[in-house]
């Protein structure tokens, strides 16, 4: 094997890549911050306990695991960053009220989640614990969108889904016949694979046979005009039981789509889609998946995982989103590369000054190494340091001396 093979799915980010994406990543701290949300930083490993909990077999089987020669114990690489954070509010900070805390770092996935997809996504997100009331949806939604809209994103979608529909059905109708595999059937349902829940479904109860797959069928637009009796949400209320965890659920989903926090983007479109089930062992309330044109897979996700903080000593209300941040940073036009200044090298202490000076004041300033040009970079050298008289000044490149 050559050397500078890197394994399948992972790949060096180069320059243009890296100052698109590292830009971005400052653009969208600053963004959070400017919500009140705190930046914290966690370790790049776990005891494998503590990464899981509460996550699901979904993230376990995307993690990889190595073991602690220091302490025998079984490690893991992170996957997914919000479990971490679930740990640093319940455990370390031990606030009382509402703690909104951001983050941005590397995962690493043991196998792509997409053809396209990397293995080592760059993860940057936002949570927001303390609060059970839908107002907390609506802003991590908020500025789910905004951090989009930060990448140039023109058209959005965003697929809603309330992962109580699933367990209300369950507790009305049910039970479930004891062979059914749970994580097939969710799997199923996701797939909307209606012929596939027939067979699976087989043995249970008969209302149950019906109301699942019917299900599979409730996706559809929301927002203005969502109550219209067409909807999804509309034909849901219709054909679902009158269940009280079910009534909630819509209801819910309703006020979220009604809300004029949302209403206000111009171009989010709202759709609803009951059978969107990912991460259901760990989520247990509203979800959402927001699309792009430019990508086949969800360029951010989120919901509500309330809970999960309780493996860590202190249950808490919890919601909040992740971005994928090295595709977003892919769906930036290519800019033009940076305007940038030439110098001589020169041990001339006047000249190390104006360097200094002007890098001070945010200027690039590239110096040519003796005998060597600097050759293309991310930088376009169109102004030159030109020794005038005594005094080194900044002159277009080419301008008459």
């Amino acid at each position: 094997m050559l050397r500078w093979l890197l394994p399948e799915s992972i790949a060096d980010v180069l320059p243009a890549e890296a100052r698109a994406i590292e830009e971005l990543r400052r653009r969208l701290l600053d963004l959070y911050r400017s919500y009140g949300y705190e930046l914290v930083m966690p370790p790049l490993i776990e005891h494998l306990d503590s990464l899981l909990t509460g996550s699901g077999r979904d993230l376990g089987l995307r993690t990889f695991q190595l073991v602690d020669q220091l302490s025998g114990r079984t490690l893991g690489v992170r996957a997914d960053m919000t479990p971490q954070v679930a740990r640093i509010d319940a455990h370390l900070l031990d606030r009382d009220g509402v703690v909104r805390l951001c983050y941005a770092g590397s995962v690493l996935h043991t196998r792509a989640q997409g053809v396209l997809a990397t293995r080592e996504p760059i993860q940057i997100g936002a949570e927001l614990y303390g609060h059970a009331g839908i107002e907390a949806e609506v802003e991590t939604i908020d500025l789910m969108v905004r951090s989009l809209a930060a990448a140039g994103v023109a058209r959005l979608r965003i697929d809603l889904c309330h992962v109580g529909v699933v367990q209300g059905l369950l507790d009305a109708l049910g039970p479930l016949d004891p062979e059914v595999d749970v994580d097939e059937l969710y799997r199923l349902l996701q797939g909307k694979d209606i012929p596939g829940l027939h067979e699976a479904l087989r043995d249970s109860p008969v209302a149950l046979r019906e109301a699942l797959p019917t299900l599979a069928r409730l996706h559809g637009r929301a927002g203005a005009g969502f109550e219209g009796e067409g909807s999804a949400l509309a034909r849901a209320r219709a054909q679902l039981p009158d269940a009280p965890a079910i009534r909630d659920a819509l209801e819910r989903l309703e006020r979220l789509c009604a809300s004029p926090v949302l209403q206000r983007w111009q171009q989010l479109e709202l759709s609803i889609d009951l059978a969107d089930l990912r991460g259901y062992r760990y989520h247990n309330g509203i979800t959402f998946a927001a699309y792009v044109e430019a990508l086949p897979y969800a360029i951010a996700r989120g919901g509500r995982y309330d809970d999960v903080g309780r493996a860590f000593g202190r249950a808490r209300p919890a919601t909040g989103f992740s971005i994928e941040l090295r595709a977003l940073a892919g769906l930036l036009e290519n800019g033009a590369p940076a305007s940038a200044i030439r110098a001589p090298w020169s041990d001339d202490a006047a000249l190390v000054e104006a360097i200094d000076s002007l890098r001070a004041a945010g200027e690039i300033v590239v110096q040519a190494l003796p005998g060597r040009d600097p050759g293309p970079q991310e930088f376009v050298c169109d102004r030159e340091l030109v020794l005038r008289g005594n005094e080194w000044i900044v002159d277009p490149v080419g301008a008459p001396r």
